[in-house]
């Protein structure tokens, strides 16, 4: 009886290159945001460049599947989208008064979570291990 192989397959370098690119937009828009006159938050899921960055992981992250650069273009997907959300509930709580430092204090939590995902994601990929799950 043959072993199963249950660790994934190495990627093709292009897949590591366009996650390594994925991550370097997402910290220029990080970057921008720092320096900027617009939020962390707000320039990582406004910006041109995060906006090319998830467009790249949709249209890429098939040549990653079944490789262990898979959760990373996972992990890059819903660092973008769950921004969004948390984004929208702040922006929401913002209209009112009582709300305002909730709303202050989520957009501060998710600049930080942000910087956080992208910094450990890179620094994962560029020591070749997956993302955990």
């Amino acid at each position: 009886m043959a072993a199963v192989e249950t660790s994934p397959r190495e990627p093709l370098p292009s897949v590591l290159t366009i996650a390594n690119l994925v991550y370097a937009l997402h910290a220029f828009a990080i970057v921008v945001g720092i320096v900027g006159t617009a939020t962390v938050v707000g320039s990582f899921v406004g910006s041109i460049p995060s906006i090319v960055a998830v467009i790249l992981n949709y249209v890429k992250r098939g040549d990653a599947r079944g490789t262990w650069a898979e959760s990373h273009y996972r992990w890059q997907i819903r660092t973008f989208w769950f921004s969004i959300g948390w984004m929208l509930l702040a922006g929401l709580l913002v209209f009112t008064l009582v709300f305002i430092p909730i709303s202050i204090g989520i957009f501060v939590t998710v600049s930080i979570w942000v910087i956080y995902r992208i910094g450990k994601g890179w620094l994962r990929l560029r020591d070749r291990l997956p993302m955990y799950e």
